[in-house]
C-alpha cells in the first residue's frame, strides 16, 4: 500500500512538471511508458508504423495538454492506455471507413462524359501535367506514386526508402504547390463566364 502511495506522489509530481513545461518530465515519461504504449497500440492495430504513429500521438498529446491527466482519478499508466486504445480504435475505424468509401466509388456506374466535360478534362488534365512537371522532383515521384499509381503514403515511402512521415510531408507540399500553380488557372477560367 505504501509502494502505491509513493507511486501515486510521483505521478502528482510529474504531472506538476509536465504542467510546467518541464521537458525532463516529457523524457522521463517516455522512457518510462513508450514500450507499454507502443505495445497496447501494435496489440489493437497489428501494424508497426501505425503503432509507432500512434505512441508519437499519444505522448504528443499529453505534453499539449497536460491538464487532461488527473492523478486524483486514476494512475498514469492507465490514463495513457486509455488514450492509446481510443487513438488505435480510432485510427481502425478511420482506416475502414476510407476502404468503404474507395470500394463504394469503385462500385459506381461510369457514364459517358458529355463533349464539353471531356474538353473540360483535356485543359484540366494538361494545366495539371504542366504544374506536376514544375514540382521539385522528390515531391513530383512521390506525387506520381501516390495519385497516378494508386501508392498508399506507406507504400510510397517503401518504394523511395524514405521515412513514411517524409511522403507524407512531400506529398502534402506537392498538393500545396499544385493547388497554388492551378489557382491562378481556375480564376481566370471562372471569370470567363458566357
Amino acid at each position: 500500500m505504501e509502494e502505491r502511495a509513493r507511486g501515486s506522489a510521483a505521478e502528482r509530481a510529474l504531472a506538476h512538471r509536465l504542467r510546467a513545461g518541464d521537458d525532463t518530465a516529457l523524457t522521463e515519461l517516455y522512457d518510462t511508458y513508450s514500450s507499454f504504449v507502443f505495445g497496447l497500440a501494435l496489440r489493437v492495430i497489428g501494424d508497426r508504423s501505425a503503432a509507432e504513429d500512434v505512441t508519437q500521438e499519444v505522448f504528443v498529446g499529453l505534453w499539449t495538454q497536460p491538464d487532461r491527466f488527473d492523478p486524483e482519478r486514476g494512475t498514469l499508466k492507465a490514463f495513457l492506455g486509455t488514450l492509446c486504445h481510443r487513438r488505435s480504435v480510432d485510427l481502425i475505424r478511420n482506416e475502414e471507413s476510407r476502404r468503404r468509401r474507395e470500394d463504394k466509388t469503385a462500385a459506381e456506374p461510369v457514364f459517358a462524359a458529355q463533349v464539353d466535360d471531356d474538353a473540360l478534362r483535356s485543359v484540366t488534365a494538361r494545366t495539371v501535367r504542366i504544374a506536376v512537371a514544375a514540382l521539385p522532383a522528390n515531391q513530383r515521384t512521390a506525387l506520381e506514386l501516390a495519385y497516378f499509381d494508386g501508392h498508399t503514403y506507406r507504400q510510397v515511402a517503401d518504394r523511395l526508402g524514405i521515412p513514411e512521415g517524409t511522403a507524407k510531408s512531400r506529398l502534402r507540399l506537392a498538393l500545396q504547390r499544385i493547388a497554388e500553380l492551378l489557382d491562378p488557372e481556375l480564376l481566370d477560367s471562372g471569370r470567363q463566364g458566357p
